[in-house]
């Protein structure tokens, strides 16, 4: 596996070489935004470890011209940024997933193997996924409900609703979803969730009426009749 990591302090960059080199996972090292963009125009990578404050070009603006150019290279935002709103903006701009330092690497580990699972799965073709409401085919990753497209989704959000659909009316947890969607154990970090429930109701069409929230244990999924 060839993992793109930029981060601009040679300390963590060192851990993380270190690391990589014992699980026997080669690793690409940018120290500004714009060397991390070049790299990734430059090369093929199974990965890419994004900080988020970076000299040149920010983390986050990095993730969203990515994105700009139809990649879907699984991404991992490491940062000491952990508000809400500060995780709704990483997944807004096409974050696979969200490390807060410090970190230990083995945690990281755990997250590499996970969203890069998800990301082979996702390569498998399909004949979609055909519901009263949605048809979703996994292999393009199109979204259509009642005939609208819906294209705004970012990766993550693509495999919940994905999730959900293939499993209506059944209650999850917060820490059932992370290890399902996600593909880790819970780790502490419920709001990982309840953000990317929050961006699919408000993204498709009558969303707040489509998955439920079951207090005191989870979230649901539920089509309207008709």
């Amino acid at each position: 596996m060839k993992i793109l990591v930029v981060e601009d302090n040679p300390s963590v960059s060192s851990m993380l070489e270190l690391f990589f080199s014992k699980e026997g996972l080669e690793g690409e090292f940018a120290g500004d935004g714009l060397e991390g963009y070049r790299k990734f125009q430059e090369g093929k990578f199974d990965l890419l470890i994004l900080d988020w404050m970076l000299p040149g070009m920010e983390g986050i603006a990095l993730c969203r011209k990515i994105r700009e150019t139809g990649s879907e290279v699984p991404i991992i935002m490491l940062t000491a940024k952990d508000s809400e709103s500060d995780q709704v903006i990483g997944f807004e701009m096409g974050a696979d997933d969200y490390v807060t330092k410090p970190f230990s690497p083995l945690t990281l580990m755990a997250r590499i193997k996970a969203v890069t699972r998800r990301a082979r799965k996702g390569e498998v073709g399909d004949d979609g996924i055909r519901t009263s409401h949605f048809h979703v085919r996994k292999e393009t990753r199109e979204v259509v409900k009642d005939g609208q497209a819906i294209d705004n989704l970012t990766p993550k959000e693509f495999d919940l609703l994905v999730f959900f659909l293939q499993h209506p009316k059944q209650v999850f947890s917060r820490e059932q979803l992370l290890e399902q969607v996600w593909g880790y154990q819970f780790y502490g970090d419920e709001r990982t969730v309840d953000v990317h429930i929050k961006r699919l109701r408000k993204k498709i069409p009558e969303g707040d009426q489509l998955f439920h929230t079951v207090w005191g244990v989870g979230y649901k999924f539920e089509e309207l009749a008709g």
